[in-house]
């Protein structure tokens, strides 16, 4: 071995001791709720789009799960979600989704729609969670012990593996509501409030998975 790929190996080797530390720093809600047999991270995605559902994931990890550069979804790369997206899937205890849609976000608003959408994710759940770590809220009528956390999914790996579940969930719909209901380029923007999608929904007018709620001020 030459010079080169000693340096090369060495590299990668600091890389991933750095990346294990990062992963035992976002593991401290974890470790101090370890008492817990199965904990359950959970967050959501599409609360603030004109468009689409609001989608809630639901994650039980192993207790020695190291899946490495698992993040808060928002720092990820579309490329990088997915990936994780596969091993979460693959890795994880238990897996649950909740969607809840526009017509039900216009009815009860977009919190409470929130709130449904986690404990459908719970519900969902194979394997039923001892105590849920969320994403800022605590949810009403969830039946167990909650521990809210600021800022949860850059804090606790399963609140993150559960940003990853909801949002790939969510921008594969969004993707194929784009194929049935074109001209809003919602697999582009995935329902946000874009410049280019408030001049298609002034235009085309609003179809049906618009938040009749959120629209008010374009239409």
């Amino acid at each position: 071995m030459n010079k080169r790929e000693e340096e090369k190996i060495m590299r990668q080797k600091e890389r991933l001791e750095k990346e294990l530390r990062r992963l035992k720093e976002i593991s401290i809600y974890e470790e101090e709720y370890g008492m817990y047999e199965h904990i359950c991270g959970i967050d959501e995605a599409g609360r603030g789009p004109l468009a689409g559902p609001v989608v809630a994931g639901a994650v039980i990890l192993p207790k020695d799960s190291k899946i490495l550069y698992l993040n808060d979804s928002k720092k990820l790369s579309q490329k990088k979600r997915e990936a994780l997206y596969d091993e979460i899937m693959e890795k994880a205890v238990s897996v649950g989704v909740g969607i809840i849609g526009p017509e039900r976000i216009d009815q009860i608003n977009i919190l409470n729609a929130t709130y449904e959408a986690m404990r459908l994710a719970v519900s969902d759940l194979e394997v039923k969670p001892d105590i849920l770590l969320n994403d800022a809220v605590t949810i009403p009528e969830a039946g167990m012990k909650q521990v809210p956390i600021i800022k949860g999914d850059a804090k606790s790996i399963s609140i993150a593996a559960a940003s990853i579940i909801a949002k790939v969930t969510r921008d594969r719909l969004m993707t194929e509501y784009d194929l049935s209901m074109p001209g809003y380029d919602f697999a582009k923007h995935k329902g946000y409030g874009t410049k280019a999608h408030i001049e298609s929904l002034m235009r085309l007018g609003p179809c049906p998975i618009h938040r009749r709620t959120f629209i008010k001020n374009f239409v």
